[in-house]
């Protein structure tokens, strides 16, 4: 999201965000000469949560949990807070004001953000900041808009730090085109697509990596990148559960937004598959009991259970990372294992062939 603050020393509103490669900053306003500190704060406070709230409706898309047009469901009130978009400048212009009767609430978080910028503009009462702060919640929600099409320009840049649980297809093949050129991943990968949408394509090439240093060092392909974590230390548990689901039949996408749905229902709070997760447990208390551990073995196996397979406050980018530093594990098993003259030239030439054998399988 854009986060919003007042430059006191230019008495300036200015809006900053993210872009993969560090921050940016443009001036929105400069302010009217009566307007206070508290004022200035509070407006540029206000703004930053009407933009979470608007981010919130790219990072929470109705089409990840079920049919939008079944009334008052998940996906019906995401889609409904989406629409609200329209609603925004009437809030910004004539917003809901304290009466005797008290303060009427909207339930919608982008209505009702809409309406605290509003009142601090009404308190402020100058209509060209008003106008200003119009202009610039269109452009946020321009850049939102912009964003859900795949096209990351411009400040839509921002969305390569958030994780959604879906994909834009126009971005996984922008990120495979990345990894046909180096299948090791580049910065590009972070700075230029959707997060999300890359580790679908990182996903699809793991598997041909794996396939590839699998037959070379005659080891199966779903324990390839414990076989390299030997050689150096790797992130093994997703990369091969990520192997384990794609061998099983799974879709690099299915397997993707499953683990990110996962890791942000876990940051809301919430426990995704409960019954599941008292099987792993139940797992874990079963091999403490079968190989007769000690009590504080056992507390050590369960003190590193994960609710989450991802980091739940970067789901997607942990995910990427994750299936990247699997390719490399390849690549390690892959030259301890071959006679080649070029070991790493030859792994690329290999796994973009094992890639491209099924390139139906990439989403």
């Amino acid at each position: 999201m854009t986060r919003y603050a007042f430059d006191a020393d230019r008495s300036a509103l200015v809006a900053i965000w993210a872009t993969g490669r560090g921050d940016v900053a443009r001036t929105v306003a400069a302010l009217p000469p009566q307007v206070t500190t508290d004022q200035a704060t509070d407006l540029a406070s206000n703004l930053t949560t009407l933009s979470r709230f608007q981010w919130r409706t790219y990072t929470h898309p109705a089409s990840a949990v079920g049919d939008p047009d079944v009334p008052n469901s998940e996906a019906w009130r995401r889609a409904e807070e989406r629409r609200n978009f329209k609603e925004v400048e009437a809030g910004l212009r004539t917003p809901n004001l304290p009466t005797d009767e008290g303060l009427l609430v909207s339930y919608s978080g982008v209505i009702e953000s809409a309406h605290c910028v509003g009142r601090t503009l009404h308190e402020i009462d100058d209509d060209t900041l008003r106008d200003t702060v119009v202009a610039e919640v269109g452009t946020e929600q321009e850049a939102i808009e912009s964003a859900e099409r795949g096209d990351l320009s411009g400040r839509a840049r921002q969305a390569v730090e958030l994780s959604r649980p879906d994909v834009s297809p126009a971005q996984v093949h922008a990120a495979d085109t990345l990894l046909r050129a180096d299948p090791l991943g580049t910065i590009e990968l972070f700075t230029e697509l959707d997060p999300a949408s890359a580790s679908v394509a990182a996903a699809h090439w793991l598997y041909a990596a794996a396939e590839v240093a699998g037959e070379v060092a005659s080891v199966p392909t779903t324990d390839v990148v414990t076989e390299a974590d030997d050689i150096e230390a790797l992130q093994v548990e997703t990369p091969t559960l990520v192997l384990e689901r794609l061998t099983a039949g799974e879709t690099p996408t299915d397997v993707v937004v499953d683990l990110i749905a996962e890791a942000m229902a876990v940051h809301e709070g919430r426990v995704p598959a409960p019954w599941s997760l008292v099987a792993r447990v139940a797992d874990i208390e079963a091999q403490a009991h079968k190989f007769g551990v000690d009590a504080d073995t056992r507390d050590a196996m369960l003190a590193g259970f994960r609710i989450s397979h991802l980091d739940p406050a970067r789901p997607a980018l942990d995910l990427l990372e994750d299936l990247l530093d699997g390719i490399r594990g390849c690549l390690l098993l892959y030259t301890a294992h071959t006679d080649a003259i070029e070991p790493e030239a030859q792994f690329a030439a290999d796994v973009r062939l094992e890639a491209d054998a099924d390139p139906e399988d990439l989403l």
